[in-house]
């Protein structure tokens, strides 16, 4: 299996900026989603994804890595219907079933209507990667409007609940839910107060969750990035934090998105059938204890 990226990026970056949510087009230098490097080995073969946020960053490293390993793949995105298009011929390039959902993951009713569309296009789900996130960044708690910190845990932990809940009727022994949570699920920054308190959250509720699971076999886990190049970056913070992003981490650098993709892959597969309310931290050397 092809693993990771020789297309590594150093800071300083290119100051830049984008309006949320950011689109992969116009960021320089283009992330690395595994497009060139990512070889499957069969390890999720027939297996049936879903996967928010797949159109991009993290979301679309995963669903190329998935595509290749054999799994057919539902993307569920916001509006970036480009990003979306072009990860959809990445997954049907490999050989495999994809479909894609545009909408906002913060209605509960869009929620079921993803997974009702996998399971009617599928005929069931074998994995749910929750993967889809929202941040803003702010200097003070005087900043934070009622309806970012609202907007902010409906994305991305409300979301979580109203997806596994929908999905559960249509997995069977041996399915898993992957979450996304973050190093600011440990470390959390303070000037991503909204979405660091989510990530915790999460953490919390994916360790809930497998004990809730456990009697029908049926795995949870989260993988927890660190610094990763996506256009959440550049659209949601500023433009000297950009230019000097994943410095402070001790390989001094960010991941790109392919770097992301094997402990998705991992944890998607039979081989972690007794890995299950674990956290995978993907930090680039900064420990989560």
């Amino acid at each position: 299996m092809g693993q990771g990226t020789t297309n590594r990026i150093e800071p300083p970056l290119p100051e830049q900026q984008q309006r949320v949510p950011g689109a992969t087009e116009a960021m320089h230098p283009k992330p690395d989603h595994g497009e060139d490097s990512y070889e499957g080995s069969g390890r999720l073969e027939g297996k049936r994804v879903v996967i928010t946020g797949g159109d991009s960053g993290i979301g679309r490293a995963v669903a190329i890595a998935f595509a290749r390993e054999g799994a057919d793949v539902l993307i569920a995105y916001l509006c970036e219907d480009r990003d979306a298009q072009e990860t959809k011929e990445w997954v049907e390039k490999a050989g495999r079933k994809c479909a894609l959902m545009r909408g906002d993951i913060s209605d509960a009713a869009h929620c079921r209507a993803i997974i009702d569309e996998a399971a009617r296009t599928f005929g069931g789900i074998d994995v749910l990667v929750n993967n889809a996130a929202h941040q803003m960044t702010f200097e003070t708690l005087e900043d934070i409007p009622y309806e970012e910190w609202e907007r902010t845990f409906a994305t991305n932990i409300h979301a979580m609940f109203y997806l596994a809940k929908a999905a559960l009727p249509h997995m069977a022994e041996g399915s898993s839910i992957i979450n996304s949570a973050s190093i600011n699920s440990d470390q959390p920054n303070p000037t991503l107060l909204p979405y660091a308190t989510t990530k915790g959250a999460i953490q919390n509720y994916t360790a809930g969750l497998a004990q809730l699971l456990a009697d029908r076999k049926i795995r949870v886990n989260c993988v927890a990035p660190g610094p990763v190049w996506t256009p959440l970056i550049p659209s949601t913070m500023p433009e000297e934090d950009v230019a000097e992003f994943g410095k402070d981490y001790p390989l001094g650098r960010p991941a790109q998105p392919a770097e992301l993709a094997p402990p998705y892959v991992m944890l998607a597969s039979d081989e972690a059938s007794y890995i299950s309310g674990a956290t995978i931290a993907v930090t680039g050397g900064k420990p989560m204890i």
